[in-house]
């Protein structure tokens, strides 16, 4: 039988519809055996990729929670290291100054000589 003597026999609205029921019947079948297993591998596959994206997160977090640490401890050696350098400097200096008994004004009580060098007498 061809597709015209099923149409003259039981017209076109009936076997349209078959031919319909038909195309569903091998969509679903394709679907189901084809498609969905590739799907369930997919969604497999992404949720153990949003793992590791979650976990190298939480590296990330700690790494730089670890390098704000190591920044903020260095920075604060670099400031004890200058305050250290500077009192070294400044005794030196106190030192070159004692040394030429040359003690300023400021440190010591001015001598009566000195006060009147600098009154212009």
């Amino acid at each position: 039988m061809d597709v015209a003597e099923l149409v003259s026999k039981y017209g076109f609205p009936i076997i349209s519809a078959a031919g319909m029921g038909y195309f569903i019947f091998y969509v679903w079948n394709w679907v189901t055996k084809e498609v969905k297993p590739v799907i369930g591998a997919a969604n497999g596959t992404l949720i153990a990729l949003i793992d590791r994206i979650r976990l190298m997160d939480n590296d990330l977090i700690r790494l730089n929670q670890k390098v704000e640490t190591v920044m903020e401890l260095r920075g604060k050696t670099i400031e004890y290291e200058r305050i250290a350098a500077e009192r070294e400097i400044n005794k030196k200096a106190q030192e070159t100054v004692d040394a030429k008994n040359d003690v300023p004004i400021g440190k010591r009580k001015a001598t009566a000589q000195e006060i009147k060098d600098a009154a212009g007498d």
